[in-house]
């Protein structure tokens, strides 16, 4: 009897996995010949290849609008054409307004009310809601912490520098521990300086989210492709640290300012004001949190306040460090964009009567490029994810997406793509002048309703790190022109090895 429970349970358990496998077949749809049982994710598995690179791979494997793939047992379609990936994120939004993420209600605060997680009606509310938080007046409120934060990294390097000498940095670390002092400031409302005190709290929730574990690999890749799985490591207890560090810190500084009556110009002091008041003030000047006499219904909790607050610093950590570096890098390997880039810094600030202000950074118009091609060739998030809720006929063709498909989206393949951007591994700052690209194809943070809310931030974040060290610094590198190579582990694009460059001392200008 056991022997024929047996045999049944793997005639099954075959029968399952080849009806699962044909999928995209019995569809119809073009589809990748399957690794069984991981699919795209065998490269993921091995440890060969990242998340972004493993798809990245599929996406040149192949000519084809569309293509069938498999993220484990789990069919999903990878959209290779780029009017069409544009269009589902913005024309055809109705068709796919979900990520399609992990969301757990019951035992997971993360997703509860995380704006990248949530859904439908309840995505839409929130984004309203925070919307104002990110208006040019709201920026510029921020915008004298983030100075601060750049003259705090002239200062370590210049300590490292003698007067004539050179010396090898790695860039990721040298933004990194900007770009964590800046959100420590900007996002939460925490002096911290992790040039002199590589110890404090937010950067040890950094190690722990950026840990290049088996573990975070196999969350991260089920959070955004697998998220029923996900949802069964919650309910088995296997919680991830950090999140729950950095919800303890943000219980604590709104306990602190409630109970003191401070206010901040930063983003948590904003979403105070949200929960407090039932809204984000329209008035720029406006700052306070105080709750006033009308009882207000608390639109949002502390538990959702940090939920949001720590999905910004995920994303803007990573976003912020690797696109200020590439662009190190890359400004090092060409020194007459490197010498464009100067004087369009130095120009800005004569403007404006050599100030260093948000309007100055503003006017960096053509360190405005080469943060685009940066985007461009690495872009952060290497794909776009969403799920179709409604069943989506494909364009100029008898096939029909499911409802409840999830979409992938290569953007690495759709930037690296010959046919939308020529000569795709040249740095070009210039293509975005001379039109050498197809506009619907550059979509770095997304496009739609949907797209990064927190873009115009990141931004000015990336532009005062590299106007501060192209007015300080020469940048070059300690080797001939090259590639670089990316990491093979993680959801953004890493680096393998780093991003090394050398710099040196320039003559101080009094802007500086």
């Amino acid at each position: 009897m056991f022997l024929l429970l047996l045999t049944i349970a793997c005639a099954l358990a075959i029968f399952y996995i080849k009806w699962t496998y044909t999928y995209w077949q019995r569809k119809g749809f073009p589809y990748h010949e399957p690794k069984i049982p991981f699919g795209v994710l065998d490269a993921v598995r091995r440890r060969k290849a990242s998340l972004g690179t493993a798809i990245y791979d599929v996406y040149r494997s192949n000519k084809d609008k569309v293509l069938g793939i498999y993220l484990i047992t789990r069919p999903a379609l990878l959209v290779r054409d780029a009017q069409l990936a544009r269009d589902i994120l913005s024309k055809d939004f109705e068709s796919f307004h979900d990520r399609g993420i992990h969301v757990d209600d019951e035992e997971d605060p993360q997703s509860r009310g995380g704006i990248f997680f949530l859904k439908g009606r309840d995505w839409r509310s929130l984004r309203i809601k925070l919307a104002p938080s990110f208006t040019s007046g709201k920026l510029k409120g921020m915008f004298d912490k983030i100075e601060d934060v750049g003259d705090r990294m002239v200062n370590f390097l210049n300590n490292q520098l003698t007067d004539g000498g050179v010396k090898e940095f790695e860039m990721k670390h040298v933004m990194g521990t900007y770009a964590i002092d800046i959100i420590a400031s900007v996002i939460f409302g925490l002096d911290v300086n992790s040039f002199v005190e590589p110890s404090n709290e937010i950067l040890n929730v950094s190690r722990k989210v950026n840990e290049p574990t088996l573990g975070s690999v196999v969350r991260g890749t089920c959070q955004f492709l697998y998220p029923s799985l996900e949802k069964l490591f919650i309910r088995l207890g296997w919680r991830e640290e950090a999140p729950n560090m950095m919800r303890e810190i943000v219980k604590r500084t709104i306990e602190m300012r409630e109970e003191q009556n401070i206010s901040r110009k930063d983003m948590l002091q904003l979403l105070m004001q949200l929960r407090n008041k039932g809204q984000i003030s329209v008035d720029d000047n406006d700052w306070s949190a105080k709750a006033t006499d009308k009882i207000v219904p608390k639109p949002m909790s502390i538990e959702v306040i940090a939920t949001n607050l720590f999905l910004f610093y995920v994303a803007g950590y990573e976003t912020t460090a690797t696109v200020a570096s590439f662009t190190a890098f890359e400004l090092a390997q060409s020194p007459i964009a490197m010498a464009k880039a100067q004087l369009d810094v130095r120009a800005a600030l004569a403007k404006h009567d050599n100030e260093f202000t948000y309007a100055a950074v503003q006017d960096m118009k053509y360190l405005d490029l080469c943060i685009m091609e940066t985007t461009r060739k690495y872009p952060g998030l290497p794909i776009l994810n969403r799920q179709c809720t409604q069943d989506y006929p494909l364009p100029d063709s008898d096939l029909v997406i499911k409802c409840g498909t999830p979409i992938i989206i290569s953007l690495l393949g759709i930037h690296r793509d010959e046919k939308y951007f020529p000569d795709p591994m040249l740095w070009e700052p210039e293509r975005f002048l001379n039109g050498k690209y197809e506009s619907a194809a550059y979509m770095p943070f997304g496009a739609g309703p949907r797209h990064c809310i927190a873009q115009r931030l990141g931004r000015i974040i990336v532009k005062v790190a590299l106007a501060k060290l192209l007015l300080n610094f020469n940048v070059e590198l300690n080797s001939e022109r090259k590639e670089i190579e990316i990491a093979n582990f993680g959801v953004p694009i890493m680096a393998k090895g780093g991003i090394n460059v050398r710099l040196s001392k320039q003559n101080p200008t009094p802007s500086a």
